[in-house]
């Protein structure tokens, strides 16, 4: 069940299409929605080394960067509350400023999914250092999330990257019990790398059976290969809507085990990615 959805608008060039598909989802579940805007003037007022009668124009440089800010997130404001109005969408906004994640994961604890573009940590300097801003994000509790792409796509086919982990089940499991969009078809799909032909078999039988009993239709597919290689030319291939996928995150400080699958994933997508854990 889905009653309290969170969005970042972050002003990006991803917040349209976030907006749209938080509107969308508000509609299908008659939820709330919760707009959190974040400026993060500790970041905007950092300018690199100041030369010696440089300050002026360092001032300058962090009141532009500033004001360009506050425009983004005020368009990006005024697009969501004509979108939520036009859809009779009940909302609320919250203006916050400091640290945009710590915010976020504040925020989430208190919403069923949280709504954003990830991708545009990577592509939009939103961040100094993405992959760790990620790494907290998901650590710290946010989850389930929808990532966006640039473009929208109307979710009909759903590809479910499971690879037999406890991770990948929850996130299985969380996609088809929170039903969040409760007529879409779905792929079981397990990439093998060792295991056998027929534990592979077992693996997408028993997880598609689990799907089916809560009321999906369900394909299963296995292909061999690297998941990190596999996984997003399978789903481009074969035209799928949005890639459903866990990840096994334990420790923030220890990059590698983010996964490699789901950081190569997130940078290169171009379709919707549903997160959890």
């Amino acid at each position: 069940m889905i009653k309290k959805i969170l969005l970042g608008l972050g002003g990006t060039p991803f917040t349209g299409i976030a907006i749209q598909r938080a509107v969308e989802l508000a509609n299908l579940h008659e939820s709330t929605l919760t707009a959190v805007t974040v400026l993060d003037r500790e970041r905007l007022e950092k300018v690199g080394p100041v030369p010696v009668g440089g300050n002026a124009y360092a001032q300058k440089m962090r009141e532009k960067r500033i004001k360009v800010t506050e425009e983004s997130i005020q368009s990006a404001i005024a697009s969501f509350e004509k979108k939520c109005t036009e859809n009779n969408v009940t909302y609320t906004i919250e203006r916050e400023t400091g640290d945009p994640f710590d915010l976020m994961v504040a925020h989430s604890r208190y919403h069923d999914l949280t709504i954003f573009g990830l991708k545009s940590l990577f592509d939009f300097g939103l961040t100094p250092e993405p992959e760790d801003a990620l790494a907290r994000i998901i650590a710290e509790g946010v989850r389930p999330i929808l990532a966006n792409s640039a473009q929208y796509r109307e979710v009909k086919r759903v590809l479910v990257a499971y690879s037999g982990s406890m991770e990948s089940s929850n996130a299985m499991q969380r996609f088809v019990q929170l039903r969040v969009w409760p007529d879409v078809h779905l792929t079981v799909l397990h990439i093998r790398k060792s295991k056998s032909i027929e534990d592979a078999q077992e693996l997408v039988t028993d997880a598609a059976d689990y799907c089916g009993k809560h009321g999906f239709s369900v394909d299963k597919a296995i292909v061999k290969g690297s998941p990190r290689k596999t996984l997003l030319p399978y789903a481009q291939e074969n035209n799928y809507d949005l890639i459903v996928m866990g990840n096994s995150i334990r420790n923030i400080f220890v990059r590698s085990i983010m996964g490699d699958t789901v950081l190569h994933t997130i940078q290169n997508a171009d379709r919707p990615i549903f997160i959890s854990q």
